[in-house]
């Protein structure tokens, strides 16, 4: 099954080029890396509206089945991307998110300070990740086992919710 995404970096610094954007080229390499084809990448500063808008933008373009964000899930005051990603969305898939951190903490003790957070609108699912390299790479590892499926199910194909498990 194809997967379609969108990556979209959150970052003041690199969207004003006093930084280097590592985190979403990262994203966008180890998706591919997955399979999944990458639709679009987009770059945009810690503004709520500006998140918000970009997200809604790729959702409303029909080919985009997964927008996986990185950057602005922190604690920092600027750190905004789950309350405009919370405002956009139709319903959320808090196993993800806690996944995320759960699996993530196992892996290094900051990542239950990520306030990332995953849902749909409509049928693309949107997933925050951390916005440093490391939590990219992890957060990639992790979704790996379960993204083809969260998707098809937001498609409403393969609708199973039979266990994976050798019952």
């Amino acid at each position: 099954m194809l997967v379609r995404a969108a990556v979209v970096t959150v970052s003041d610094r690199c969207f004003a080029g006093e930084r280097e954007d590592r985190s979403g080229p990262l994203l966008a390499d180890l998706l591919r890396g997955q399979g999944v084809e990458l639709v679009a990448a987009e770059l945009v500063p810690d503004e709520e509206d500006r998140i918000e808008a970009v997200l809604a933008s790729l959702c409303a373009r029909g080919d985009v089945d997964v927008i996986v964000t990185t950057g602005g899930t922190g604690l920092a005051p600027r750190d905004r991307t789950p309350e405009a990603t919370r405002r956009i969305i139709d319903r959320e898939a808090p196993g993800l998110a806690e996944m995320l951190r759960w699996q993530g903490h196992e892996r290094t003790p900051r990542a239950v300070l990520s306030r990332g957070i995953a849902g749909l609108r409509g049928r693309c699912l949107i997933i925050n990740l951390a916005g440093s390299t490391g939590a990219v790479r992890d957060g990639v590892e992790i979704l790996a086992p379960v993204l083809g499926h969260a998707v098809q199910m937001a498609r409403g194909e393969n609708l199973d919710h039979g266990s994976s498990r050798n019952d």
